[in-house]
């Protein structure tokens, strides 16, 4: 106790300052490849996919990024073994922080799309089974978070197949694909609109002081996604049809349609993200600030304040504009050949995934959900249709992170207990 008294203001700015260079690896690392769709697909500039990234992760972060930092904060370790000792959790988060921001920084460099979820679970299960002995772990919530990490791919290559599927059998087999996709399309919007809305409503918005029933969420998501959809009718209505003679079909115009579509799960996409991986910055953070502040006690339901979430969600946007740039050439270009359409049933389907397991506390990997509605919508044409050494590298990069994350983590523990212990 002694010791948090005597350094709990050195700890918190620590915990501020490594959380912050934790986010900026998210927001170099794991944005891009939110927005590696979008820019891969030609839909939009890397510049507009930077400004739609800045404000939608940042809203995404402050709204929505509450529930899975619980998960990140208190289930992992055991908090009840700790109580004799509250400032080994203290270096242990710090540890992790800086160890997952220093692995997230060299990967970004390589242009490796790695997973920042992966990152920091790996680092805080290394601290605990070094620094506190194995019993501190819960196993148990370890083993779901890694089942998520099968599951999401899985899941969100299965949304990207159908919803591809779908497209193609709505749209592209028509006798007038032009027509049927400004038919389609805006039922397409729609549904960006309210699966975002909804999910974010019914789990998120405690923290900021809005408490909605379920009827009210519904209701809220459904008229959200009107309003989103009455937007992109009136983006559409500018698209007119060009006559190419090299294009009988007018699949051109009809990926223009899909374009603006695009716009949207762009959206959506950075907004999921945000809600998701703010967490692996400000889950650490939040867990020394509460001990600081409860003078060593661990365990407490202490709400995440809401300026650690702007934290998070700066040091994101931070990473975006200064880094970003390297792994969203690698997402958007290096996995498959991506069209608009391609690139809409791919982002549409790991947002969904995404958003729904940020709405049930799971803390799962983007990374992981992205390249699996990839990978879906590729196979969806044909596995000629997919990069396989680029994948395999991928593949390569995701083995590696746990054990970088859990190697890096137990020397920073160590050498923090040594400075302050």
């Amino acid at each position: 106790m002694l010791i948090i008294a005597q350094y709990g203001e050195i700890f918190i700015i620590l915990a501020c300052l490594f959380g912050f260079f934790m986010a900026w690896g998210v927001g170099a690392n794991d944005v891009a490849n939110a927005m590696g769709t979008s820019v891969g697909s030609k839909a939009i500039t890397i510049k507009q996919a930077i400004l739609i990234a800045v404000v939608f992760e940042f809203l995404g972060a402050w709204l929505a990024g509450g529930e899975v930092t619980n998960t990140i904060r208190k289930g992992i370790i055991d908090p009840e073994l700790l109580q004799d000792d509250p400032q080994l959790l203290v270096y242990g988060m710090l540890a992790a922080l800086l160890a997952a921001g220093t692995w997230l920084l060299a990967a970004s460099m390589k242009g490796w799309p790695v997973s920042t979820t992966h990152s920091i679970v790996g680092a805080i299960v290394g601290f605990a089974v070094a620094g506190l002995g194995p019993s501190t772990v819960d196993w148990g919530a370890v083993g779901t978070i890694a089942a998520s990490w099968v599951v999401s791919p899985l899941l969100a290559g299965t949304i990207g197949f159908l919803l591809f599927k779908s497209v193609h059998h709505l749209i592209f087999e028509d006798a007038n694909p032009f027509t049927a996709a400004k038919r389609y399309v805006p039922g397409y919007v729609f549904l960006v609109g309210f699966i975002v809305s909804m999910v974010t409503l019914t789990k998120g918005l405690s923290h900021v002081g809005l408490d909605l029933t379920f009827n009210q969420s519904l209701l809220l998501s459904i008229l959200l996604g009107l309003v989103i959809m009455g937007i992109g009718l009136i983006m559409q209505r500018r698209i007119k049809f060009e006559h190419n003679a090299n294009d009988h079909f007018g699949y051109a115009n009809v990926e223009r349609v899909f374009g603006v579509l695009m716009i949207f799960t762009a959206c959506a996409m950075a907004f999921a993200h945000g809600s998701n991986d703010v967490a692996n910055a400000v889950g650490p953070l939040a867990a020394v600030i509460s001990v600081v502040q409860t003078g060593g006690e661990i365990g407490g339901s202490a709400l995440v304040p809401w300026w650690v979430l702007v934290l998070g969600g700066g040091g994101i946007v931070v990473g975006l504009v200064t880094y970003g740039h390297k792994v969203i050439a690698t997402v958007g270009t290096g996995i498959t050949e991506l069209t608009p359409s391609r690139g809409f049933a791919a982002t549409l389907a790991a947002a969904t995934t995404v958003v729904l397991a940020s709405g049930t506390g799971l803390p799962i990997s983007t990374t992981h959900t992205l390249v699996g509605a990839i990978l879906g919508v590729g196979l969806a044409r044909g596995m000629a249709a997919l990069n396989l050494r680029v994948i395999g590298t991928i593949a390569m990069s995701w083995l590696i992170t746990l054990p970088a994350g859990a190697g890096l983590a137990i020397l920073f523990f160590f050498m923090f207990k040594g400075m302050f212990g």
